[in-house]
């Protein structure tokens, strides 16, 4: 009952991940992720600043207080001048529709940004994911060369004691096993790195045994043309829009920094109580006034030209990312496109004729009609033929990534 009762959880801890569930995982918790999220948070945040108006100030002053007796009475409030004010500064020419302006495209670059982080970030964790696939695939094909090679040592050994091979001939067999022995090895390590490499990005403490991932480990033959995935990259890529925002902003900045450069006016008023003053009307007054300070001198001329200047650098840093673009896809599109004409011969002939010639030396070589040597050089072959093929599959879905990444968005599955 007890084994029943903890199989479910067991299966639930040694589940295969797929990669929409790895992406969905990273998603929620990859902590680099999570902290350009807040960045973009805090964007926002500023576009509640950017909006505030100037708060009014409020003055209270006294004068004229008695501080000696009055005709041998003290009156310590006799004669004071009280005046309360409240002045407010009126922002012209739209300086705070402007300042918003410029922090909510500030919000529109940050999203942008946090749409390039995640960009790469997905490239770094579908590299992961294409590692860990590749080494799965290279692990059961050495385990795969290895069961066939004890096969061949279990027909040798018996064709030892019938006395139809010689000792020398058996222990070169034996000796050639260390090699698929090492293979096992050396593929089971890299499938382990992986595995930890994707958990890290992940960030979950998952035993490594109890994680792996599943998906198809193939290839399309098929692919767009160059300027098809240029045109994609052109409305995709996170790093351009945020280089045609950034210019878009600069230009909203230069009208901000013209706008600064006015004069904006100080509006105050006042109330008065004067006990003193001789006017019996006057006691209590009301008075306005406006302050409007001469910009002789700062006309905030230095801010106007370097925002203009601002302009025609991120025009030039947006023609310098859509040249790295370009050169992104074209990058990636030629290292797929080689990847694929070394695989199409693979699956269409490689692969089966390393079966028969090893197959076909090994019946010969039972039979006396071939050498220990031409075996082991046919079985040498195979294996080679075997793993290249597995290791370009994974070459081609890495290229497959990095197309995505150039581009912007997954286009190669």
């Amino acid at each position: 009952m007890l084994l029943v009762l903890l199989r479910p959880g067991a299966e639930a801890q040694n589940q295969s991940l797929t990669w929409e569930q790895v992406r969905e995982r990273f998603e929620t918790s990859n902590p680099t992720l999570l902290a350009g999220k807040l960045n973009v948070d805090e964007s926002k945040a500023q576009e509640i600043t950017a909006f505030l108006r100037p708060n009014p100030s409020f003055t209270v002053s006294a004068d004229g207080t008695q501080i000696v007796p009055h005709k041998g009475v003290w009156q310590p409030l006799a004669g004071t001048f009280e005046s309360p004010s409240i002045s407010y500064l009126h922002e012209r020419q739209h300086k705070r529709e402007l300042r918003l302006e410029s922090a909510q495209k500030g919000t529109s670059i940050a999203t942008s940004q946090q749409a390039d982080l995640e960009r790469t970030l997905l490239f770094n964790l579908r590299s992961a994911f294409v590692q860990t696939l590749q080494s799965k695939a290279v692990l059961d094909v050495s385990k795969a060369n290895l069961e066939y090679y004890d096969h061949v040592l279990s027909v040798s050994n018996e064709q030892y004691k019938a006395g139809d091979i010689a000792q020398i001939d058996l222990d070169r067999l034996q000796l050639q096993r260390v090699q698929f022995e090492a293979d096992v090895q050396s593929a089971e390590v890299n499938l382990r790195t992986a595995k930890i490499q994707l958990l890290q990005l992940l960030n979950d403490r998952t035993p490594v045994d109890q994680f792996d991932v599943v998906g198809p480990f193939d290839f399309g033959e098929q692919l767009q043309s160059l300027d098809d995935y240029r045109k994609v990259a052109l409305d995709a890529r996170p790093d351009l829009r945020a280089a045609l925002e950034s210019v878009d902003k600069a230009k909203t900045d230069h009208k901000l920094a013209i706008a600064n450069g006015s004069t904006d006016p100080t509006f105050a008023t006042w109330y008065t109580h004067n006990s003193s003053n001789n006017n019996p009307f006057g006691t209590d007054t009301l008075g306005v006034s406006v302050s409007i300070p001469l910009r002789t001198f700062d006309r905030n001329q230095g801010e106007k030209l370097r925002t203009k200047i601002d302009i025609d650098r991120n025009e030039r840093l947006r023609a310098a990312t859509e040249a790295q673009v370009f050169g992104d896809v074209d990058s990636a599109y030629a290292q797929l496109n080689s990847t694929l004409t070394l695989l199409r011969p693979y699956r269409a002939k490689y692969l089966q004729q390393a079966v028969r010639v090893r197959d076909t030396v090994y019946f010969a070589y039972q039979h006396g009609g071939a050498s220990l040597l031409d075996f082991l050089n046919a079985e040498s072959e195979y294996r080679s033929v075997q793993l290249n093929y597995v290791n370009l599959v994974g070459t081609y879905l890495t290229a497959a990534s990095q197309m995505n990444l150039a581009v912007g968005r997954e286009v190669i599955q």
